[in-house]
């Protein structure tokens, strides 16, 4: 069990392990167990830092085609935990023989009464690997609950284990610890921040709000007014009465129309042609229209000004930025955009094979100011060289965030990073950026802990969803400022949670069990 502090590296040393095994052929069959906002990471970190770019994703469309097969058919997968403990997948997974485990995020397994727990423990398996920063969160049973998952019978029994190890009247605190730090020892590594010396310069994030024109406003309310009602006449909860294609359509209109009108169009068109209702599809093709019909672009005007202050225009700069859109229609029209202005650039995206992903990082590295990117680099690309990034678009999933700022503000930058978000007022991403940075100060956190935080937020709901369902049943916008606001202190009470965690595992995990 790796229990290295928060952004200390458990995914590379998971990789190292699994890498090594790989090469000796000690695993063939691996399975990787992660929650569902890590699974795309796992996939392309192994990709990119550990030439392994056969790991297939359950989100993949090749291994979603051939259905409960696919768990037996692909020897290296990557999947969720929300997906795998499923009845009619965790039996035909359970059944498979893998030579390597690896479940990250281990400290959902902490309650052996749970089906997550008993999922794990029920999976053949020759080796395992668990990764968690926070081993114990609540009690001491928890950390017996892993250890038992990793070697049963290594803490002895749940009665034992108490007797020896546990303070009677409260399960928080631990007893006879050098014993059980030489029995965690041989299952269990810990580093913290402190041992390896990591110290990183400051980051400065700054919000960048601005107006929409009233051409881009009037069509922002038009489209999320059709998105708000189609999505509730499917039922918002389950999307019942929508084709699951058309709820994931409306779904990317939503963030396209945040973005940029260009990128909107397509998305409008395509459903027009899907609707069997006339009256949708000639009300959709209205707005696609009124979307290619729109001259402004408030959000381009504001990076242009940015820009001209961070590269200090008409004089000679080493100063390098990476912008980053989640649409490449809104790519399309930045690079438009970047050569009016003169300024060098390149493009990244995932569309581009292996060698012109590497060749445009190689030239940012060289006379690039401007890597223009999709999200493809806000993963397992380190851009340590650049100090500056824009997030012309801001996810809304925050772990979405913290990845791309982890692109640069990592091991080996030696100066002040800067993040300029920029919002339009009355967004979504506007009331999103509000509670992520003003109440819970996103920016300040380390890279990691993001994670963590929502992990105390939902177990079983992302935070896209939270997000998305706020806006949904909101009808006005004071109903929507007091959603977010309902939303944002939820998010500081899960901070909250988190804090304490993390002073519990400190006390339990001091110096005292510091394993070398």
């Amino acid at each position: 069990m790796f229990c290295d502090e928060v952004g200390l590296g458990k995914t590379i040393e998971a990789g190292l392990v699994l890498k090594e095994y790989l090469e000796r052929a000690i695993a063939r069959r691996v399975l990787i167990i992660t929650p569902p906002g890590l699974v795309e990471q796992w996939q392309e970190e192994l990709a990119v830092k550990f030439s392994l770019d056969d790991f297939i994703t359950n989100l993949d469309p090749e291994f979603r085609a051939l259905g409960h097969e696919a768990w037996e058919h692909y020897p290296h997968i990557i999947a969720s935990l929300a997906t795998a403990r499923r009845e009619e997948h965790r039996v035909e997974i359970q059944r498979i023989p893998y030579d390597l485990v690896i479940l990250d995020e281990a400290h959902h397994l902490k309650n052996r009464s749970s089906v997550s727990w008993k999922f794990a423990n029920k999976l053949q398996r020759k080796y395992i690997l668990l990764l968690t920063a926070t081993p114990v969160e609540n009690n001491l049973d928890e950390l017996y609950n892993l250890i038992t998952l990793l070697k049963p019978g290594q803490l002895k029994t749940p009665r034992e284990f108490r007797e020896q190890f546990v303070v009677r009247g409260d399960p928080r605190l631990p007893k006879n610890r050098g014993k059980l730090r030489q029995l965690l020892g041989d299952v269990m590594v810990r580093h913290t921040r402190s041992q390896v010396n990591l110290r990183l310069p400051p980051r400065r994030a700054n919000t960048v709000r601005l107006e929409l024109s009233p051409a881009e406003t009037d069509l922002y309310e038009k489209v999320s007014s059709f998105i708000r009602t189609r999505l509730a006449d499917g039922k918002v909860d389950s999307g019942i009465g929508l084709k699951q294609s058309e709820r994931f359509a409306l779904l990317t209109l939503q963030r396209e129309i945040g973005s940029s009108a260009m990128a909107a169009e397509p998305t409008l068109r395509l459903l027009a042609g899907q609707q069997e209702d006339t009256e949708l599809g000639t009300r959709l093709l209205a707005l696609a229209d009124e979307a290619a019909g729109v001259q402004t672009w408030a959000k381009g005007e504001a990076l242009e000004k940015l820009l001209g202050t961070i590269l200090r225009k008409g004089t000679q700069s080493e100063e390098k930025v990476i912008i980053f859109t989640h649409f490449l229609r809104t790519l399309e029209g930045l690079e438009r955009l970047l050569t009016r202005m003169g300024i060098e650039f390149v493009v990244y995206h995932g569309g581009l094979n292996a060698a012109a992903k590497q060749q445009a990082i190689a030239d940012f590295e060289g006379q690039a100011q401007v890597l223009l990117s999709s999200e493809a680099a806000g993963e397992g690309r380190n851009l340590q060289f650049c100090r500056t990034m824009i997030n012309f678009d801001v996810p809304w999933n925050p772990m979405r965030i913290e990845q791309r700022v982890g692109r640069i503000h990592r091991v080996g930058q030696e100066r002040e990073v800067h993040i300029y978000n920029l919002s339009a007022r009355n967004t979504i991403e506007d009331y999103l950026l509000e509670i992520i940075d003003q109440k819970l100060n996103m920016f300040e956190l380390v890279i990691g802990e993001m994670d963590m935080i929502l992990g105390h937020l939902s177990d079983e709901r992302d935070f896209e969803e939270l997000v998305l369902d706020v806006w949904l049943r909101a009808g006005t916008k004071s109903e929507v400022e007091s959603g977010f606001a309902r939303l944002g202190e939820d998010l500081l009470q899960a901070r909250q949670a988190y804090q304490t965690v993390k002073e519990y595992d400190e006390a339990l995990f001091g110096e005292d069990f510091s394993l070398d």
